[in-house]
């Protein structure tokens, strides 16, 4: 497993074969079923995931009861709550394995242990926290700047892996809409496709 995420960091900062060997040591391997928690509301965020095979999901249930989709992860992407990963606080949000996901999980000491060992690593890190970031912005622009059409149609052109993976009410959770909604917009889109 930890040639995926080897091959993934190759894409981003250069490695070694001796520092791809000692990634091992610092990661552990955990399978999660479909629908079972990898990171709970109300508990410390103290790992941070590597999909290697599977699909998660981050959520937080509002004070009626229900869930708002924040994030889908699913093969090398990572997932974990970054507003409070290793500051001993806890966490509002959950982590869901969608379906059985395996991932490769460091904890906030490890990764700093990481760090020190192979400053080329925190580079890596700050790329993808780059690259994190700036879906996030994007995902707020799209939410108060376009109809939920376009949304949909902009969500589905960027990741259409998600939207024939990732259940309906799922989706529909994310891109802030009712179940009902999305399917009238995937039906209009299937039927008027430009």
């Amino acid at each position: 497993m930890i040639d995926k995420l080897a091959q993934h960091i190759r894409k981003i900062v250069d490695l070694s074969a001796n520092e791809e060997a000692e990634l091992s040591d610092f990661f552990d391997v955990r399978t999660f079923d479909k629908k079972e928690k990898m990171l709970e509301a109300g508990s410390r965020c103290n790992d941070h995931f590597f999909i290697v095979e599977g699909c998660a999901r981050m959520f937080f249930v509002n004070s009626k009861g229900v869930e708002h989709t924040v994030q889908f992860a699913i093969e090398n992407w990572w997932i974990t709550d970054y507003s409070v990963f290793g500051r001993h606080v806890t966490t509002d949000f959950f982590i869901q394995g969608i379906e059985r996901t395996e991932v490769l999980v460091i904890n906030f000491q490890r990764q700093e242990e990481l760090y020190r060992r192979m400053p080329k690593i925190e580079r890596y890190f700050r790329l993808i926290y780059q690259r994190a970031y700036a879906a996030s912005q994007f995902r707020t622009k799209y939410l108060f700047g376009y109809s939920k059409e376009q949304i949909y149609r902009h969500f589905n052109d960027a990741f259409p892996d998600f939207t024939g993976r990732v259940p309906q009410h799922l989706l529909a959770s994310y891109l802030n809409m009712t179940p009902e909604y999305l399917s009238e917009i995937k039906n209009k889109v299937d039927l008027n496709p430009d």
